[in-house]
């Protein structure tokens, strides 16, 4: 009994078969299993058209780069995991945190309404107001004049029932009485962490929150 070269769709086949079965078994596995298939394929190969070198060197190499291939891959995917711990690890220093978002929420709590927002640009004059479930104004505070950027700001209940307190609205000016855009932010504090398909979750008093989407944090 005789047995012809290897050819390429052959190879591909069994190299495909290896990597299905990667779950299985691992790459020096996957490389005994090819090697006893080649040198069964050396001892009845035809005298009269043996292999060459050519074709014993371009085999060789298609299964040394699988191998190695595979290698790659089990080394990533130990890397990822790697990080998706470390990642849990420092996502557990942000329980008790409180971060900012996109959003008008604010932190109620001990009496007093706490609120974030972004100024674009200085602005001489900032003028907050705390909404009520309808928009209605339920307070508002002077805050005179911020610089851009992140600006935090707190505001004293008084006889306002904590439930009652929504949202805010910020009003800004310039030197010249110019408006100023201010964007609100909605904030957050962190209960807990957790990873879901590799991906941090910040759980919140008002929801769950990726890590992409935590903009500052106080």
């Amino acid at each position: 009994m005789f047995m012809t070269p290897l050819s390429n769709s052959q190879i591909e086949a069994y190299n495909a078969k290896g990597g299905a079965q990667a779950e299985q078994t691992d790459p020096k596995a996957m490389q005994e299993r090819f090697l006893k298939l080649f040198v069964a394929q050396l001892n009845h190969q035809d005298p009269l058209n043996p292999l060459d070198n050519a074709q014993m060197t371009t085999q060789m190499a298609q299964i040394n780069q699988v191998v190695g291939l595979q290698q790659v891959n089990e080394t990533l995917k130990s890397l990822g995991s790697q990080f998706g711990m470390i990642g849990a690890i420092q996502g557990a220093q942000l329980v008790g945190r409180t971060v900012a978002s996109e959003g008008q929420g604010l932190l109620v709590r001990d009496g007093q309404a706490r609120g974030a927002f972004s100024l674009d640009a200085a602005a001489e004059r900032v003028v907050v107001e705390i909404l009520g479930p309808a928009g209605e104004v339920l307070g508002s505070t002077e805050l005179g004049a911020r610089s851009a950027g992140l600006q935090t700001f707190e505001w004293a209940l008084g006889n306002v029932p904590p439930q009652q307190v929504r949202s805010l609205r910020v009003t800004a000016t310039g030197a010249q009485g110019q408006a100023v855009k201010a964007t609100p932010l909605a904030l957050h504090q962190v209960q807990s962490v957790g990873m879901t398909e590799g991906s941090l979750r910040l759980r919140t008093d008002g929801g769950t929150l990726t890590y992409e989407q935590v903009l500052a944090f106080l």
